[in-house]
């Protein structure tokens, strides 16, 4: 059967020269590869790649004949980078506020942009993407998704959550005459029922994970306090893992953090709230958290910060709950809430990371293997591997020695094909 497939694509590759190339093998020459599993880089290690998978790694590769050698000196090749916590459908806050973006940016706008944003993804190195929410485009993740995979626009490897679910009454936009039905940010739902059939109507328009809200400001200027039931979360989390989608939950309270860890969550998103009980309750369980040190640092600077310390109450708290998580050995997800952010800046989340104390090494495993591991795609991305997907990226210098590397992209590779 193998001999049969492999005459058929000999044959193939005789009649479209363009499919020859694309199944020829290629030889990355860098100064040293992260492999994105051990933390180490490793001197003089070369990448034989035929197709869209790596088949070889390690020193002194012999390659076949009619191998294409790609010289990558100074560089430090690694897998390609995987965004942990994105909206592809957001523009940063500063250039239009959220409610005007939800209530007010057509759809199409809002998708041409998500294209554009797309593209300056993969270019900045980030060959995935973890997508939590469209806030308020609807399903369009799935259909960016779907032209992505078809070769019809460049962008990372997606896995969406389509239009999040949250508590009736406790999202937004809010502001409006009372009884008048305002286009929300996500699903609405009350009770464990209407969880159950967002969660399933979800699912069958696309969505590969489920992202919900355990808490959130019931108003403007008010605290976060929890709005997801555990009974509610409970009843999203039985229905997804039957259909083999994890959970991913915003939860920025105590309560809500305990709530979603009880409920047997994946992934807890932000966790600002967090106790040295509820961390170690979270690493006890293998649950992830995604810091989005980013979000609340782009946040303050919009409000008139400009970097100097002490830093303001909210980038202070971020970077608490995240030292203590890393300290209870939380298992950690790189991802910036990029979108409240400009998409290309992805980056800006890892050097945070780096500076709240994670070891620079230890970021780059974060957002390569380690969010592979999280995000259940490790079978085929995060790591240069044999058998793996050539998602690879050459970045000037030694990342774990200048966390700033990630910036310096030398190459993209996604699936074999050199993209910049």
């Amino acid at each position: 059967m193998r001999c049969l497939k492999l005459a058929a694509a000999l044959m193939a590759c005789a009649a479209n020269p363009a499919l020859a190339a694309e199944l020829a093998s290629r030889l990355l020459k860098p100064a040293a590869v992260f492999d994105g599993v051990d933390g180490k880089v490793h001197p003089g290690w070369q990448v034989l790649v035929t197709g869209e998978r790596i088949v070889a790694v390690g020193p002194d590769l012999a390659a076949p004949s009619g191998t294409k050698t790609l010289d990558l000196p100074g560089a430090t090749l690694m897998p390609g980078m995987i965004e942990g916590h994105g909206h592809l459908f957001l523009h940063p806050y500063n250039e239009t506020d959220w409610n005007d973006q939800v209530l007010h940016e057509p759809l199409a706008l809002r998708t041409a942009r998500a294209v554009a944003s797309a593209r300056a993804t993969l270019l900045a190195g980030f060959t995935s993407e973890r997508d939590l929410g469209t806030e308020g485009a609807g399903y369009a993740d799935a259909g960016l998704k779907a032209a992505i995979d078809q070769g019809i626009v460049p962008g990372p490897r997606l896995l969406v959550v389509t239009r999040a679910i949250v508590a009736l009454g406790a999202y937004g936009p809010k502001g409006f005459e009372p009884g008048v039905t305002i286009p929300q940010g996500a699903e609405e739902v009350s009770g464990p029922d209407q969880m159950v059939a967002a969660v399933r109507r979800q699912i069958a328009a696309g969505a590969d994970w489920i992202k919900l809200y355990a808490d959130y400001r019931w108003r403007s200027g008010e605290d976060s306090r929890p709005t997801l039931s555990l009974d509610e979360i409970k009843a999203a989390v039985a229905a997804a893992h039957d259909a083999g989608r994890p959970v991913a939950v915003h939860a920025a309270t105590a309560e809500g953090m305990r709530r979603a860890i009880a409920a047997g969550v994946d992934t807890i998103e932000h966790g600002d709230g967090g106790t040295p009980e509820i961390f170690a309750s979270m690493a006890a369980k293998g649950i992830a958290l995604c810091p989005t040190l980013a979000a609340s640092d782009a946040t303050a600077r919009y409000s008139g910060w400009n970097g100097s310390e002490p830093a303001p109450a909210g980038v202070a708290e971020s970077r608490v709950s995240f030292r203590m998580a890393l300290k209870a050995a939380v298992p950690m997800c790189m991802g910036g809430d990029v979108g409240v952010y400009a998409h290309g800046d992805n980056a800006r989340e890892i050097e945070l990371m780096a500076a709240a104390g994670m070891k620079p090494a230890d970021v780059l495993i974060a957002a390569t293997g380690g969010n592979a591991r999280i995000l259940h795609i490790a079978d085929r991305l995060g790591a240069v591997k044999p058998g793996l997907l050539a998602d690879l990226i050459a970045v000037e210098g030694d990342p774990t020695a200048d966390i700033a590397a990630v910036r310096r992209i030398k190459l993209v590779m996604k699936a074999g094909a050199v993209v910049n």
